[in-house]
């Protein structure tokens, strides 16, 4: 977590554009030296900067955009530099060789989703969110996994712990308290309370079923005699 990690991250291959994530303390500091431009030290967090990409010889490599975005409104909650370059397979692969050549480390993979949740930016649920979005195929199942990454499930989770842990208060205190005037807590009120927490769970419980139908489909057997459009049905 002290150490300053890089990675390609677009899809491998030819394209327009690619960009190259640098994320920790030092992130700055090490784009800055193999970039000619503005002194990225002392740009405003969170713009865009134009310049080139330069090797310890003064060659230029590519021509970039360099946005800079420092602690902790990031992604990682971390200082995080993200380079745009031409996204040819030679100038990006030398571009993410200069960052290693001069103290960033490749990221493992799903790292960079990693140190968002160890530093707090997000919660499990959130960062099972970023892997659904990336492999969404469907309309309905990334607007789903969009929703889960913004924390309406966390949301609920934390609602739900609160009232469980508010009944469990509420119990304790009449049990080790018995002297002082507290609200009585009777078996007819917490059961109230524990019925509404289980309406809650049951609607995760069949919105999990459901999500998962959507990230992973039906299995479904098509069967009739020949010609019986079979394959019509399929093709539709």
């Amino acid at each position: 977590m002290n150490d300053t990690i890089c990675a390609i991250a677009t899809s491998q291959g030819v394209g327009a554009i690619a960009i190259i994530r640098v994320s920790g303390e030092e992130a700055v500091d090490i784009v800055a030296k193999i970039f000619k431009g503005k002194d990225l030290r002392t740009v405003d967090s969170h713009t865009i900067n134009y310049g080139k990409i330069i090797d310890k010889s003064g060659n230029i490599i590519d021509e970039v955009l360099v946005s800079v975005m420092l602690a902790p409104r990031t992604f990682t909650a971390e200082n995080t530099v993200e380079i745009n370059t031409h996204g040819g397979i030679a100038s990006t692969n030398k571009v993410l060789e200069l960052l290693l050549t001069n103290g960033a480390r490749l990221a493992e993979p799903g790292e960079f989703t990693k140190r968002a949740f160890l530093n707090g930016r997000i919660d499990l649920t959130q960062a099972e969110a970023v892997i659904d979005i990336i492999n969404a195929k469907t309309d309905k199942e990334a607007k789903i996994s969009l929703e889960q990454l913004e924390g309406n499930l966390s949301e609920k989770i934390t609602k739900i712990r609160k009232i469980v842990i508010s009944v469990m208060a509420d119990i304790e205190a009449t049990i080790d308290y018995p002297e002082y005037d507290l609200e009585e807590v009777t078996n007819a009120k917490i059961l109230k309370v524990l019925d509404e927490v289980d309406i809650i769970l049951d609607s995760l419980e069949k919105s999990f079923y459901n999500g998962k139908i959507l990230r992973e489909g039906i299995s479904t057997a098509i069967i009739g005699r020949p010609n019986a459009g079979k394959s019509s049905l399929l093709n539709l």
